[in-house]
């Protein structure tokens, strides 16, 4: 693969572009240091992959200790994704999140059994994961989900869905009605 398509594969201005604070967002950073390291994935070539590596390895440890975001090389990460907040944020090396989805400081995607040490979540586009949130083992999240703050996702959740609580119950999603209006009959 020719470096000019893999370039195009990174997606950097997207990623700037739904950033909230734009270069200055540190889960911005942390996202291209994953891109970057990920990108290895892409060439055959010991040549290319080692070096990448070697460079991964170095920037993801020190994203690591300056915004205390770690995201795994493996991971599968769709575009646009929007780290809100930066701080104790793990997202698992054999977890998917799709396309436009939002996580907050706080957020652990990860395994949820020693036994399992490759069972990771399968998130789907536009979820919003508040912060604190938890998403434990092999799990499948829908498109459109809500996740609440503190909440910890142990079980499946359907698209559209709101999952809240310890552990999560899953809740429909309300739907957006329009101002109410009250008359008086005298």
């Amino acid at each position: 693969m020719s470096l000019i398509n893999t370039l195009r594969h990174w997606a950097f201005f997207e990623d700037l572009r739904a950033s909230q604070e734009g270069l200055l967002s540190l889960g911005f950073w942390a996202l291209q240091a994953y891109r970057l390291g990920h990108l290895r994935y892409r060439f055959n070539s010991r040549l290319i992959r080692i070096p990448l590596g070697i460079v991964h390895l170095i920037l993801a440890k020190l994203v690591e200790m300056l915004t205390g975001i770690t995201i795994g090389v493996s991971a599968k990460i769709g575009r646009r994704l929007t780290i809100e907040h930066s701080g104790a944020i793990v997202v698992h090396g054999n977890a998917e999140l799709g396309d436009d989805c939002i996580i907050r400081q706080g957020v652990t995607i990860g395994n949820r059994r020693q036994d399992d040490p490759f069972g990771a979540p399968v998130i789907g586009h536009r979820v919003n994961i508040g912060a604190g949130a938890k998403v434990l083992g092999r799990v499948r999240i829908g498109d459109d989900v809500e996740i609440g703050a503190n909440a910890v996702v142990l079980i499946d959740v359907p698209a559209g869905a709101v999952a809240v609580g310890v552990p999560a119950r899953i809740l429909p999603r309300p739907l957006a009605s329009g101002p109410t209006s009250t008359s008086t009959h005298d």
